[in-house]
């Protein structure tokens, strides 16, 4: 039954070519259900230069399928463009293959028909509908309209497997609609219990592990599928194990199969489409909401979001173990399989990752489950209104050039210092894009207008129309929307409109992009130089020091003690006179209105910047701070310091945090050294001495450079292949070391003493230095006092 209200939220979308047309599919999320929509007889569309037309027609020779028409739109160059017009959306790839040779472009052939129906109607992730048919429970041939605010609840369903050692199935958990259940391989034995809050149901072949997965998804018929790498290994594994069955795995609505895609950059990467579902796998969804783990285990974010984690809890005993259950006790086997289910669960919801993902499928027009793709939602955006404006787009590689520069990042003035604030201009790269009107339609509009007064300079000589532009107009209404999802405390939209924004700079300056210029990334990145230098100049002219900069925010040594309410106020103050001086002079010099906008970040009551190592030139990107809030609550802040780094070991975090903690909060820190250094020696802080580190590429690759992860890693392996063990770190992964008098040696086979030098000398010490000798001390000087430690 269709909804009354006649919306939906687009969950996939498909297309295939058909001997009448293109024909598209839709999957949507209604308020009453699941709706397919069905496209038929779609004609797709490419542009080439019209005065390629003689060409367009001997390559085509007289195919009845393709048609030339002639359209009021041109390029970048101002050249006019034919539309090729196709019955069959392939045929337009082919024609584009055969004219490359003749140095041909055939202009957006490779934009699919399901996307260009949805862009071209500003259709993003939630669409109503006109009109159609209704033919065996599908919406046939209805007009589609952008529904920008509907958001239905999605049925979701966490799934895990569990293995043997080689991959062999074991079980399948199945969590979050109302039936919970586990399938479990075999019989149960004579002792066997039925566990609580889920239902244990037992198959005696994999063929029927399949098929029981097949009727559950028939019956309870979940929109979307989370999981823990829930592509790259338990679909895999699912596909594989249904393959040796001979058996088909129908996950997709239909009970339709998966159409098993690789990825074209990321060798052994895949993709899993299926008609009507969402595949979201949380790692990916974390990753792409910004949130940083030093390991992205299901076990270390669930621990860190939510203060617990699997049930079997040792990483080197965890396949014995399942080996065990699986073989002796089958329904504990189960019970910590559907934990696995419940702890994703539980991270997407903390998280509100299911919220993001639908969000950025709103702000971006990409597919719920489609993560990164910064250049497509760019695309998506940009190219119905360059059409609009009587332009096509370009192909890839049209414009040939060097990267342009990244953000301006100030030389620092390392010390220590009290009363230092910090100003950030909000969205930096997108708020130059509004006020100087940076557009790739305007930059082809500004070197082909002659009345210089209608134009904007930018750097590197470029010029952009004042009328014709696109992107000043989508990053507004994009800004807008974040500015109204914040009003409303919609977080995860705000986080979305963003990152999306402050993506399209980038996207800009990316080769792969087929808008790359190097001018006009330029023409942001360069102003955003500029703009830092000049608010540095404003800020000295009041007799306060800039202390350093990076991209979009100055540090600002006060140069002397103030109070945190007199430091709110001087940062207040100077944001004002700052954001009045862009608005003044652009309008004067330029008549531009001003969207650029600094404002009071962070005021630091202490604040800390460091040398290189080795050297008494300022760091960037590394410093530390004791914050004051207008309240007047303290945190201590880290910014590229080892204790924000996940290569140090846990000790020089440790060290750090309270030595910095102590001379910032002027609290003795001279026997804090002592004792810590003594402590190590002791023995008394061996948990703290584990390296945590990932191997990048396989164990065997590693021939002239062996670092000491790779070391530990061989080591273990070889401990492993003696107990008939399969190899855990051959093809990659995180290795647990310590270094040991006979060099590295991993948790799980460590033999020698711990080398409590090594850790003096090379954790301790450097972090040390780094914070003493500003201060006129150092390590060694401090230590060698107390004999006994050395």
């Amino acid at each position: 039954m269709l909804p009354s209200n006649r919306q939906g939220f687009l969950l996939t979308r498909h297309w295939r070519d058909t001997p009448a047309g293109a024909e598209i599919e839709y999957w949507l999320a209604t308020e009453t259900g699941p709706v397919k929509v069905l496209l038929t007889a779609q004609t797709s569309v490419a542009f080439v230069e019209a005065r390629h037309e003689a060409a367009v027609r001997a390559q085509l020779g007289g195919v009845p399928d393709v048609e030339l028409r002639e359209l009021e739109l041109k390029t970048f160059q101002q050249a006019p463009v034919l539309g090729v017009y196709s019955r069959r959306f392939r045929q337009l790839g082919r024609l584009a293959r055969a004219l490359q040779p003749l140095g041909i472009s055939l202009l957006e052939s490779d934009v699919r028909p399901h996307e260009r129906h949805l862009m071209e109607r500003f259709i993003t992730a939630g669409v109503r509908w006109e009109g159609g048919r209704v033919d065996n429970a599908t919406l046939v041939d209805c007009r589609l309209l952008p529904a920008p605010d509907f958001r239905p609840q999605l049925k979701v369903v966490s799934l895990d497997i569990e293995t043997s050692q080689h991959q062999d199935l074991y079980s399948i958990a199945l969590d979050g609609l109302p039936e919970r259940v586990v399938f479990m391989l075999g019989e149960p034995s004579a002792e066997s219990t039925q566990p609580a809050g889920f239902s244990l149901v037992y198959c005696p072949t994999r063929k029927d592990l399949i098929d029981s997965l097949n009727d559950w998804f028939a019956r309870n018929d979940p929109d979307v599928i989370i999981g823990w790498n829930v592509i790259q290994f338990d679909l895999r594994v699912l596909q594989k194990a249904a393959d040796e069955c001979a058996t088909p795995l129908l996950l997709g609505r239909e009970r339709r199969p998966i159409a098993w895609r690789t990825h074209p950059g990321k060798q052994g990467y895949l993709f899993a489409p299926m008609p009507g579902r969402a595949v979201i796998d949380g790692i990916e969804a974390l990753r792409a909401a910004v949130w940083s783990f030093p390991s992205f285990s299901l076990e270390n974010v669930a621990q860190e979001l939510l203060g617990e984690g699997k049930a079997i809890g040792d990483e080197y005993d965890k396949m014995a173990e399942i080996e065990r259950r699986f073989q002796e006790d089958k329904p504990a086997l189960a019970v910590y399989n559907i934990r696995d289910c419940e702890l994703v669960l539980r991270i997407f919801e903390k998280a509100k990752l299911l919220q993001f993902a639908m969000e950025r499928a709103h702000a971006t027009g990409l597919q719920i489950d489609h993560f990164g793709g910064s250049i497509a939602a760019f695309s998506h955006h940009y190219l119905p209104r360059m059409h609009r404006l009587g332009y096509v787009a370009p192909s890839v590689g049209d414009v040939q050039g060097k990267s342009s520069p990244g953000g301006y990042v100030m030389d620092s003035r390392p010390g220590f210092y009290d009363s230092v604030v910090v100003l950030d201009y909000k969205s930096l790269y997108p708020s130059i894009i509004r006020t100087f009107l940076v557009d790739p339609v305007g930059l082809a509009e500004g070197q082909h207008v002659d009345q210089m007064e209608s134009l904007i300079k930018g750097p590197r000589d470029t010029l952009f129309s004042r009328e014709k532009h696109c992107l000043p107009e989508i990053v507004t209404t994009l800004w807008r929307a974040r500015d109204e999802a914040k009003r409303v405390k919609n977080e995860p939209l705000s986080q979305a409109l963003k990152l999306v924004m402050n993506s399209f700079a980038g996207v800009l300056g990316a080769s792969e992009c087929r808008f790359f210029n190097p001018d006009l990334i330029s023409a942001i990145t360069l102003r955003g130089h500029e703009m830092v230098k000049v608010t540095r100049d404003l800020v000295e002219k009041r007799g306060y020091e800039v202390i350093y900069g990076d991209t979009d925010s100055i540090f600002i040594w006060l140069k002397r003690t103030h109070t945190n309410e007199a430091a709110h106020a001087v940062a207040a103050e100077l944001a004002t006179d700052i954001n009045a001086w862009w608005t003044r002079t652009l309008q004067e010099e330029q008549d531009l209105t001003s969207f650029l906008e600094i404002e009071f970040d962070t005021h630091y009551r202490k604040f800390f910047m460091p040398t290189i190592r080795g050297s008494d030139v300022g760091s960037k990107k590394r410093y530390a701070g004791l914050s004051v809030d207008a309240v007047g609550n303290e945190a201590m802040v880290y910014r590229g310091l080892e204790m924000a780094r996940s290569d140090w070991t846990p000790l020089a975090r440790q060290f750090q945090e309270g030595l910095l903690s102590r001379v910032f909060q002027g609290a003795p820190y001279r026997e804090f050294v002592i004792e810590y250094a003594r402590a190590t020696l002791a023995g008394h802080m061996d948990d703290l001495l584990i390296y945590r580190k990932r191997l990048r590429h396989r164990l065997d690759a590693y021939v002239a450079n062996v670092p000491p992860q790779v070391r530990a890693a061989r080591i273990a392996d070889e401990y492993n292949a003696r107990l008939q063990r399969p190899a855990q770190y051959q093809n990659g992964g995180w290795i647990q070391y310590v270094m040991t008098r006979n060099g590295p040696e991993p948790l799980e086979v460590r033999r020698a003493r711990i080398d409590y030098e090594h850790y003096l000398s090379k954790q301790i010490q450097p972090i040390a230095d780094s914070i003493l000798v500003p201060l006129g001390e150092d390590f060694v000087s401090l230590t060698s006092a107390q004999g006994e430690l050395f």
